[in-house]
């Protein structure tokens, strides 16, 4: 797939900006201090950008092990692409109290019932962020890494009346787990519930009658700490509820990754399995796109799993729909009198401009 003209102006604010710009970033996320009971004894942060939109979408972020939620933020971009299209971040934080290596408890069963433990935290954080800015409720999404992946699939299993969708990056299947041992067992893919076990677990979590979330399941192929058998357990586990067959509906690829996707009759993704080729354990990020940052569990694959992530949720544009916006923007650039510039110089001067408001608007530029 071709770069679009925004990738472009994102590599040209990166460059001019350097990395000097990230590390600010994580400063920028606010603690929620009173969320309700919080019975899992989590910290949360959050992020509203300064052009948010009303009625605005909320995404929840959860990190991964050794991780915090600055951090997560930082290699991830997900604030730097709340800021450019105005949607509400809250990042659950685990601490050391609850583990040791701050990974969120997916296998924990008091922490993975519904209204108990963490999860019950993680679902007061929402309310609380919502009775704070002007949410959508049809609009609230989830997604993590690794444990935060686990959790974060928990969470839609748990409320699936909260979320419209989640992305599991390198997780697990709800229920798979109760006890640490268990929980390496079916990391390295031994033990593994069956198809109708883990679509039980799922049923019988809550009392959900309704339609479910849309679920996006990143997983590397050489991934040897949750391996992918997870990311195959994870599509049975969610399969029967969306009522599609175990061979998915079409498969593509993707910036040389392999993406398959089950659709209902309307050509609506309902499960998404992308397989990042040869990646190990972590996110996949594209380095040179701006939004995200290079390092552990942050990995440069050539492919932002945070940027198709928010546009399969329709919380940015199509890769489509952003492109033609860029050509209209160069298009549209004239003469004070209305007449057309030269074409080179209509395009030179339009690009530039895109450019530069780019970076202005990311403070790169006075």
């Amino acid at each position: 797939m071709k770069r679009s003209l925004s990738d472009t102006i994102a590599r040209l604010a990166r460059l001019r900006g350097g990395l000097d710009a990230f590390p600010a970033q994580g400063n920028r996320l606010s603690a929620l201090t009173s969320f309700g009971s919080n019975p899992g004894a989590l910290h949360a942060k959050f992020y509203i950008p300064s052009n948010l939109k009303a009625r605005t979408a909320l995404v929840v972020v959860l990190h991964g092990c050794t991780q915090n939620a600055a951090g997560y933020d930082i290699g991830s971009g997900w604030s730097l692409l709340a800021d450019e299209f105005g949607f509400a971040i809250l990042f659950p934080e685990q601490t050391r109290a609850n583990n040791a290596n701050l990974c969120f408890n997916w296998f924990v069963p008091q922490d993975t019932r519904r209204d108990s433990g963490e999860a019950m935290s993680i679902r007061q954080m929402i309310d609380a962020v919502a009775s704070m800015i002007d949410i959508d409720r049809k609009q609230i999404f989830i997604t993590g890494l690794s444990a935060g992946g686990a959790m974060a699939n928990a969470m839609l299993v748990l409320y699936p009346q909260v979320f419209a969708g989640g992305a599991i990056i390198a997780g697990l299947p709800f229920g798979s787990a109760t006890t640490i041992p268990e929980a390496f067992d079916r990391m390295r893919g031994h033990g593994m519930p069956t198809s109708a076990e883990l679509q039980s677990r799922l049923r019988s979590a809550s009392p959900h009658g309704g339609a479910w979330p849309t679920v996006s399941i990143w997983q590397g192929t050489a991934d040897n700490t949750v391996v992918p058998a997870n990311a195959d357990a994870l599509v049975e586990q969610w399969r029967a509820v969306h009522d599609v067959d175990s061979l998915p509906t079409s498969v593509e690829t993707v910036d040389g990754h392999l993406r398959k996707m089950w659709k209902d009759s309307q050509g609506l993704d309902l499960i998404e399995v992308w397989s990042i080729s040869g990646m190990g354990h972590g996110t996949p990020l594209d380095a040179g796109d701006g939004y995200g940052r290079v390092g552990p569990y942050m990995l440069d694959e050539g492919i932002s799993s945070t940027r198709h992530i928010a546009r399969s949720w329709g919380i940015t544009p199509s890769f489509e729909k952003e492109g033609r916006e860029a050509r209209q923007r160069v298009a549209d650039d004239t003469t004070m009198d209305g007449s057309l510039l030269h074409s080179g110089e209509a395009r030179r001067q339009g690009i530039q401009k895109v450019i530069e408001d780019a970076l202005r608007s990311a403070g790169l530029m006075r």
